[in-house]
Parts: C-alpha cells; structure tokens; sequence
C-alpha cells in the first residue's frame, strides 16, 4: 500500500487562502486549514428557512464551499447524530455514531465517541457535529464488507488538522470507499459519512470554479445513475467565502 499510495500524485488548485481542490481516483477532495478559512454551517433550523441545494447554500449563505452535514431525519431538518451551532441546537441528542467533529474559528478536532468524552472535550467549539464513522483516528476502516453501495459524500481530518470534503458520484460499498481513502496520499486521521446516493452534494464557487456536484445511485433507493440535480437538504458544512 504504501508504494501505492507514493505513486499517486495529487495537484491542488486554490479556491481561496486556505482552500484547495483536487480530483483523484474519480475523488473530488476540497481541503481547508481552518486557521486560515473559515468554516461555519447553514441550518435550516437556525435560519427557519426551507432546506436549500449546496448550491443554494453557498449563494445565499456567502459559502464557497458547501457539502452535507450529515444524514437527517423524518423531520426534514434534524441531523441524525448530535448537531450544535453556538446555542442553536439542531439536535440536541447524541446517539451511538462514532465520529465527532468540533470545530471553531481557528481550528478542529476530531473524536472517536468510544475513546473520548465529547460532551466536555467540545463545549469550548462554536460547531460539533456527530456523524457515522467511516474511518477511526488510527486510520482504522471500521465497516465490514457489504454488498449496499452509493454515491458519497463524507468529511474527514488529516493529521495536521486539515478538513477533507469528500464527494465521489460513483457508487461504492463504505469498505470499499474507505479503503480507497486509506491508499491516497491523504494523511487522514478520521472520517465520516455525511450523505448517500442522491442527496449527496458538494459545491464549490470560488477561485474560477462553479462546481455543483450531485450523488445518484443508492441500492434500495434510487438504483440508477439518472439523476442530474442536487437535492434540497437542511444542513451543510461550509466555508465563508473571501472578500
């Protein structure tokens, strides 16, 4: 693997100070060094709006990047795991995902649930946000071999503290994707599944790019590859574009 990983050449293309796109092994990877760009949230809930697209997140929230927070619930609006913006709560309840990410103007953190206390190690943090764990902070794949696969969107941390947005429109089962995560030379030190299959999203406008991405096939719910839209959801994770 690691002669693998060695040939592999990733070339970055800067969105704004502190922000880059690459695309690698039918990968589009944003990453940000949050000490140098802000990252924030869009919450319908915060907002009382109706969900919007990642694209209509960034053009209304003053985003350059834009991708799911995570999977919500029945509702509409609730994130699946435990989501906080400041006092806003989103959802309020933690539940047994594994992966916490915390994060406020200057830098973030990422948490195994089951070797941390999440609840004091993120008060001091403007953002926390549990999702379901991809990959450990020990760069473990956490997830069995599966016949389900969808197109995905997931957010990840290297080891210098670098977030990692994550969107692939081809589907993969998470074994799989994860250990495709673990061959490139992305320094990942944890990673979450934030959307699957169409609802999965990924915008990027910034630096000369217009990027609106979207998922399509999810076994079970949407098995083909003919969908060209993205679809509203109520919470992203972004960064606030440059003056």
């Amino acid at each position: 693997m690691a002669a693998l990983t060695a040939a592999i050449a990733i070339a970055w293309r800067l969105i704004q100070p502190g922000v880059e796109l690459a695309t690698v092994q039918q990968l589009t990877v944003v990453r940000i060094d949050p000490a140098r760009a802000r990252l924030t949230v869009g919450l319908a809930s915060e907002q009382n709006t109706p969900p919007r697209t990642a694209g209509e997140w960034c053009r209304d929230a003053g985003l350059s990047v834009a991708i799911n927070a995570g999977m919500f619930g029945g509702d509409g609006r609730s994130n699946v795991g435990y989501l906080r913006h400041g006092a806003h709560a989103n959802n309020g309840r933690w539940n047994g995902y594994g992966a916490v990410l915390a994060f406020d103007a200057t830098k973030a953190i990422w948490l195994d649930r089951d070797r941390s206390d999440p609840v004091k190690q993120t008060a001091g943090f403007d953002v926390v946000v549990q999702n379901l764990r991809l990959l450990t902070t020990d760069r473990r794949n956490v997830w069995a071999p599966n016949s389900r696969k969808w197109s995905e969107a997931a957010v990840a941390i290297d080891s210098k503290g670098r977030l990692l947005f994550l969107f692939s429109r081809a589907p993969w089962s998470m074994r799989d994707f994860n250990a495709l995560l673990l061959q490139l030379p992305l320094d990942i030190a944890g990673a979450m599944h934030v959307e699957g299959g169409p609802e999965a999203s990924l915008s990027v406008h910034g630096g000369g790019i217009d990027l609106d991405l979207m998922g399509s096939y999810e076994t079970g719910f949407f098995e083909s590859d003919d969908n060209h839209r993205q679809w509203p959801i109520p919470n992203v994770i972004g960064v606030v574009a440059a003056k």
